[in-house]
């Protein structure tokens, strides 16, 4: 499933949505400088190692928890990352204002990225991407905005169709297509780091928990968003 656009207006500029999505291309274009050995020790300096994490526990092992969500490994994973931070981004941050928007962000990503080391301390291949801390831009979603409506491109087995889908529906499906696929991929090296997005997506859920009345007041007030 693809999302193409949701129907909740935003009245706020998300300016700290397009920061981010900045520093991360900017990122992206300083690593296509780099030869495949380079890009390679980059990774290792700069991705989280889940073994450096857990056993050193030194300052520098845990500023890479930062400096990970800015990496990506290839064209694809940064336009995935960055076109579901897009969609569901910019409503998130205009409830919580930008200040909550960056600490949700930025603690999403960090609990996404214990629960994957906690779970794999022993790994030694880095963790990189922006998911984890999207994963939890997504959890705020479907708490400040179940019922909206998330036009959709839908693979129907030989044909694609684009249909609305309510975000409950939506989101409900991708967190549980990570979970199966967290569980499938328990033990092995590598790959995608599933329960990253799992954490992420929890704390996102729980720290957008307090904003719902924020939601309602602003619907009394102005508008009502699900008609």
């Amino acid at each position: 499933m693809l999302p193409l656009k949701d129907n909740i207006p935003s009245y706020k500029k998300p300016l700290f949505l397009y920061t981010i999505i900045v520093i991360n291309v900017i990122v992206f274009l300083f690593e296509l400088s780099f030869s495949k050995n380079a890009l390679t020790q980059f990774f290792y300096a700069f991705g989280l190692l889940p073994e450096r994490l857990i056993f050193s526990f030194s300052f520098y092992a845990v500023l890479t928890i930062f400096t990970s969500m800015f990496i990506h490994a290839d064209l694809l994973h940064i336009i995935g990352n960055m076109w579901f931070l897009w969609i569901f981004g910019d409503n998130v941050e205009d409830i919580a204002g930008h200040s909550k928007f960056l600490f949700i962000y930025f603690m999403s990503g960090i609990g996404g990225a214990l629960i994957q080391a906690f779970l794999n301390p022993a790994s030694n291949i880095p963790m990189i991407g922006a998911s984890g801390a999207i994963s939890g831009i997504l959890g705020a979603y479907i708490i400040l905005f179940p019922r909206a409506k998330i036009l959709t491109l839908l693979p129907l087995v030989i044909i694609w169709e684009i249909v609305y889908i309510p975000a409950y529906i939506f989101l409900g499906l991708w967190i549980l297509l990570q979970f199966f696929s967290g569980l499938g991929s328990l033990g092995a090296q590598g790959g995608v780091a599933w329960f990253a997005h799992i954490g992420g997506f929890l704390t996102g859920v729980l720290l957008a928990l307090p904003l719902r009345n924020k939601v309602k007041q602003r619907r009394e007030r102005q508008y009502d968003v699900y008609r």
